[in-house]
Formats: C-alpha cells, structure tokens, sequence
C-alpha cells in the first residue's frame, strides 16, 4: 500500500468525504497465484514468485487498495501450524491444517506457541523482512500485522462442528483454550509490529464468530477479539467475517473494529445500520458469482445497483462480501472498476 493509498484508507475509517468511492479487495493465495500463472505451492514456496505476483497485481490494478497488501501467509495453515497441526500440501489447491485436539482435557491443556520459532510463522514474518526493502522500492510498504481469529483456530484445532459443540458441552475448557490462543495471537501481532515498524494496522479473520448465537458471541468471541485488537496501538482495525451472520455487527465498535468486510447475503444500507457511525464498510458485490462469473456487464449492472442503493458513501470501500475467488478474471475487475468510476 502506498502512502496515498494509506491516507486514503484512513480518510475512509475516519468518515471523510472524498471525491470518489475508493475500491479495495482482499486477495490472497486462493486468487493471486492462478491470475499470474502459476501454482498455488510455488506462490507458498518461492519468495521471488510470491513478490512478483503481488507486483503483477499492483501494477494492473494501480488503483485498488489490495488489503492487506503483500500479504505473507499459508492459507488456513498459518497459526494452526505453531500449534503442532499437520500441514496437508497441494500442487494447485489450498492447504489444510489437520486436527490436534480430540479431548476436552486437551483442549485445557493447550500450550501457548512461541511465536518466535513456532510453525510456519518464522518462514511468514521473514519473506517479510528479506523482501520488504523490494516493496518499500516499489513505493508501498507492509501496513497490517495479520492473523487468523481465535474462533477460526481453535476449529481448525479441532474441527468445526466440534468445536461448536464444546461451547455448550465443556464451556470451562473452550474458555481455557480460547485464552491460550488469544494470548498467542497478542505475541504474533505484537512480534509483527516489532519486526516491521511500518505496520500500523490490524486485520483479523474469523468466520466462525459469524456462526455464533448473541449470548455466544458475546461470552466467547466478544472478549479475545477485542484483546487481539488492542494487541497493539493501531489505526485501522480490520475485521473480516463473511458467514451468513449478522451478530457480531453491533458489537464492532466495542471491539475497537472501525474497517469491516462482512457477508454478500447482507445489504449495505442494513450494515451501516447494525455497525453505527464508527465503522467503515468494505464490500459488498458477490464475489463467486458477480465478479467471478459473470460477464463484464453483469459486473457492471451489480455494481450500478449496489452503489444506487447506498445513499451515505462515507466510511465504505466498494468491493466485494468477502476475499477475491479464486479464478476472478481480469475484464470483471476493470468493469468493477470502470463502474465505480
């Protein structure tokens, strides 16, 4: 992200009026590496691949805030792998984290990671440190320290529909455990900014606190989102849940959340309602099947109607409900583009 393009994300969480709706995508490993021609375990494997493909995506779209920028991640294996989690790898499909919790005594019992040495982290955080100075030459800079939630690691821990279960069934345990983890992800983003100063925001991921019911939410979720958050002193507070829920939107601006990239299934109007005057909106086209599969017209006519229904265009990124999928094509993101023009 370039120095513009940061103040310009802040004019956004701030509630400035611009001259312009500006547009921002999520992208990663399920999007990037395919739209650059190559394999998705060339862009985990190889340094030079990975920047490069980041760079192939700023210099085409040189407008579009990619959020979080360059970033340094290994799908849903990232924390899990500090945890002692099995790494499953694929050649051209996402990889998955197997589990290491069977046993509400295990779940307890769960040790906090060092996030030093831990995982895949000391591999993340140092493609980082050994190509920032190429990104910084290329005139943007590493903005957010990034994690997945304590929600969404702790189900891949120990599966989803286990974990869900627990909230109910062993309560005491799932609080131990999610403590555990929220602790660790205040290290990992702690260690982050430590290691590169310029990060000044926090993005956190976690559709599984979307899944949750109020008093759930609030008793599980609500407390080690907030600690993750504060982990340290930041200027955007970026969270992404697209589950099919609308929970945890009151409660943002408690959190400290003020940037917030949430479901397609839900309008914006209705959004901006639910969050209050103190959170900022990315989305909210679908991106599977708007901007990935339609036609550049299609793209067009969805993005005409979803910013004619927004009659207060402060505090939102146009964009998508969710990341960027995976086979998006070029011609859709210019017509996106184009549009909001």
């Amino acid at each position: 992200m370039t120095e513009q393009q940061w103040k310009q994300l802040l004019d956004v969480v701030e509630g400035r009026s611009l001259n312009r709706i500006p547009v921002g995508f999520i992208v990663d490993s399920p999007w990037l590496p395919a739209w650059a021609g190559g394999s998705i375990l060339d862009y985990y494997g190889s340094d030079e691949f990975w920047l490069e493909t980041n760079l192939k995506a700023i210099r085409a779209f040189p407008e579009v805030l990619f959020l979080p920028g360059f970033w340094s991640e290994y799908g849903m294996c990232t924390e899990p792998s500090a945890f002692g989690a099995k790494c499953v790898w694929h050649a051209n499909d996402l990889p998955f984290a197997e589990k290491v919790i069977e046993t509400p005594e295990q779940m307890a019992a769960l040790k906090k990671p060092d996030v030093r040495t831990d995982g895949l982290l000391p591999m993340m955080l140092g493609r980082l440190e050994r190509l920032r100075p190429r990104i910084e030459a290329e005139g943007h800079a590493v903005r957010f320290a990034v994690a997945r939630g304590p929600l969404n690691i702790a189900s891949f821990l120990m599966g989803t529909t286990e974990f869900l279960m627990a909230l109910s069934d062993t309560p005491d345990k799932v609080h131990a455990m999610l403590d555990t983890i929220t602790d660790f992800l205040c290290d990992w983003i702690r260690l982050q900014k430590e290691r590169i100063p310029s990060i000044e925001g926090v993005f956190l991921l976690d559709d599984i606190a979307g899944f949750l019911g109020e008093d759930d939410f609030v008793a599980f979720a609500k407390p080690c989102l907030k600690r993750s958050f504060g982990a340290i002193d930041s200027k955007v507070r970026f969270f992404h849940n697209d589950a099919g829920g609308l929970v945890c939107a009151p409660h943002l601006a408690d959190i400290g959340v003020n940037l917030f990239n949430f479901s397609f299934s839900h309008e914006i109007t209705m959004m901006q309602k639910l969050v209050g005057d103190k959170v900022a909106l990315l989305g909210n086209l679908p991106p599977r099947d708007v901007l990935a599969l339609g036609s550049p017209d299609v793209v067009r006519a969805a993005t005409r109607a979803m910013l004619a229904s927004v009659a207060d265009q402060r505090r939102l990124l146009a964009s998508v409900g969710g990341g960027m999928s995976p086979g998006t094509p070029t011609a859709n993101i210019e017509a996106f583009l184009e549009t909001v023009r």
